[in-house]
């Protein structure tokens, strides 16, 4: 049974999401809660599994209550916040949250009925959730693994690196781009499960406060080294070959309609134009999206990785392509960085 504590200032809003909640087998709600004050004295007394947490409340605001929540009594949090809110989703993310619903509108309506799918799938994925990972992210204590790895060279020196992730995805990727060199030769380019106009806003973040030049992918950019390309939400990023350079493809969201932005379409389309100069990354997150499109770069003789279980807050993704026996190195997070900068830098690089 999954206890879950629901927090908003709108009585409407916590009816609704309850009501959401109640519908799914094996979800009680023991709860809810007005505002941060109110949600902090509730949390101590019930302890429960998971919490729904709007932002923008009074007295004490859904970022203040998530700092003392992380570092008190790490719990799994999904945010509910209206796209108003944006930019504090993301800071939220930063302090431990593990995902987000986007509200239809920050008003009293029946439109909130529509995040029910989408609320559903992330609160049944909160017994994959190991929360002491969430905790020494935040922390910065990151978990170093040993690899006994046999060591694979690429065919040839990389030209492009493909990055996937859902679930805790966001705070991978920022430690990822944070830790390679503005100067990094070879691009990168991520589809990381997320709602459309919050991948802009992620890209100028990434942009913002690590060392490469990040921006979300439009049709016909060109794809450069030393820049990282977010696949925008709701659409497909895929790379294509003209004359020698590479150019980014948007395609609609029919092209693989269980995920959009997909890892699969953005890997097929890496592995098919550059075939051996591919990396692909498959990061935490829950499902299997990935698994297929890395299949394929192995094919085409690139070098595939996929984060441990050590690290990853989610192992579903990544455990989904070393069953299937395509992964050439399972590495924890902070040595994707520092790996993949050792097969971008020269022949003799491992």
């Amino acid at each position: 049974m999954i206890r879950v504590l629901v927090v908003d200032d709108s009585a409407f809003s916590r009816k609704t999401i309850s009501k959401i909640l109640e519908s799914i087998p094996g979800v009680e709600v023991i709860d809810t809660a007005q505002d941060g004050q109110d949600a902090l004295k509730k949390v101590m007394r019930l302890r429960p599994d998971l919490i729904t947490l709007d932002l923008e409340m009074p007295l004490m605001d859904g970022l203040t209550f998530l700092r003392w929540v992380m570092t008190t009594m790490p719990t799994p949090v999904i945010v509910v916040s209206a796209q108003e809110a944006d930019e504090n989703v993301f800071k939220a993310m930063d302090l431990g949250a593990v995902d987000f619903v986007v509200k239809p509108t920050k008003y009293a309506s029946v439109q909130l009925e529509d995040i029910k799918n989408d609320l559903i799938e992330k609160v049944l994925a909160t017994p994959l959730l190991e929360m002491q990972k969430v905790k020494a992210r935040i922390q910065a204590q990151a978990v170093k693994e040993s690899q006994e790895t046999q060591r694979i060279l690429p065919d040839e020196i990389p030209k492009i690196i493909g990055i996937a992730s859902s679930t805790g995805g966001p705070t991978a990727i920022h430690s990822i781009l944070n830790s390679l060199p503005s100067n990094f030769p070879v691009p990168i380019v991520i589809a990381q499960h997320m709602p459309p106009a919050f991948t802009a806003l992620f890209a100028e973040r990434l942009n913002k406060y690590t060392p490469l030049t990040v921006k979300e992918a439009e049709e016909d950019d060109l794809i450069l080294p030393g820049r990282a390309y977010i696949a925008p939400g709701g659409k497909h990023l895929c790379i294509e070959k003209r004359s020698n350079k590479l150019y980014a493809r948007i395609l609609k969201k029919e092209t693989d309609l269980r995920y959009s932005p997909s890892a699969n379409v953005l890997f097929k389309s890496i592995a098919e134009e550059l075939k051996s100069q591919t990396v692909g990354a498959v990061l935490t997150g829950m499902g299997d999206d990935g698994k297929e499109g890395m299949k394929y770069i192995k094919d085409k003789g690139g070098i595939t990785i996929a984060e441990s279980e050590k690290t990853a807050i989610i192992f579903g993704m990544p455990q989904e392509a070393i069953k299937a026996g395509i992964v050439d190195y399972i590495l924890a997070l902070d040595d994707i960085s520092t790996h993949l900068v050792s097969l971008c830098d020269s022949p003799q690089r491992l």
